[in-house]
Order: structure tokens, then sequence, then C-alpha cells
């Protein structure tokens, strides 16, 4: 891991920088968008991001969030953190709406269909998601009264 990694991942832990990162998150996904996910705020490859575009569960339209993530098997894992605020994020809402969802990855697109993960798998899921971003850990105490969505996203053609 680079010194820049390692450095952002120290940083992520501070209230300040979720602060910082709800702010940068549309540049983030614009980023990535102009760039075929090669690029987003956090540098060239530094950390394994994605952005998935959910259908909006009051609107009905798509919504593109971009978000780390890890490989288990043949599917992706991504959390719901929220940088630890009190609420969970829209994007979580919209998958317990309606599941099928597109992710961009590296510039290609996958269609994926979501489950929410419980029990033995989300605390193994949570222990590997840690090994990604550690700062999850502050954000779930920050979060308190919710428990952090993780979700399982597996191709569609297989799930």
């Amino acid at each position: 891991m680079s010194r820049y990694s390692t450095l952002l991942r120290r940083l992520g832990t501070k209230p300040w920088f979720a602060t910082t990162g709800r702010l940068l998150t549309p540049v983030d996904r614009r980023l990535h968008q102009l760039t075929g996910g090669r690029w987003s705020v956090i540098g060239r490859k530094q950390l394994p991001s994605l952005l998935i575009t959910t259908t909006g569960r009051k609107s009905g339209l798509p919504r593109t969030q971009p978000l780390l993530y890890l490989i288990d098997g043949d599917a992706y894992v991504v959390i719901g953190s929220n940088w630890g605020q009190s609420h969970h994020p829209a994007w979580t809402a919209n998958l317990l709406a309606h599941p099928a969802a597109r992710l961009t990855v590296d510039g290609r697109e996958v269609d994926v269909r979501a489950s929410l993960t419980t029990g033995a798998e989300r605390e193994r899921l949570w222990q590997l998601l840690l090994t990604i971003w550690p700062a999850y850990a502050a954000y779930a105490r920050r979060a308190e009264n919710r428990e952090i969505r993780i979700f399982r996203l597996a191709p569609a053609n297989t799930a």
C-alpha cells in the first residue's frame, strides 16, 4: 500500500475527514464518470472504488454514488456507512426497494442484484471491509443508533 493510501486510511477516522468526504462526493462521482473509473478524488487506484447506480425508491430516477468495495467470490461488497451520520444513506434504501443496480468498475458496467447481509455473513464481511477502510469502525461508533448496512452485489446473470 502506498504512503498516500496509508495516510488516507489514518485520516479517515477523523470527523473533519468525513465532513470533507461528504462535500467531495459529487466531485468524486464526476471524476469517476469522466475517467471511466481510472481516477477518483483519492487518486489513481489508491483504494478500490466503483460507481453504483440505483433506482430512486421515490423518484424512480437513476441515482449514482461512488463507493469503496471489496470482492467476495463473484460478488462485490459495499457498505452504507454514510460517513458515520445518524441516518442511512439514500442509496441503501434504494437498494432495499429496488435490488437491481448497475456498477461501473474500472470503466466497465456490471448489472447486479443486491442483498442485505445479516448475521455471521455480515460480521465476516464487516471484518474484511475494515481491512480496506479501518475508519468504518469510527463511523459505526458515530452512527450509534443504527446498524450500518452491508450489501452483497452479485452479478445479475448469477443472482
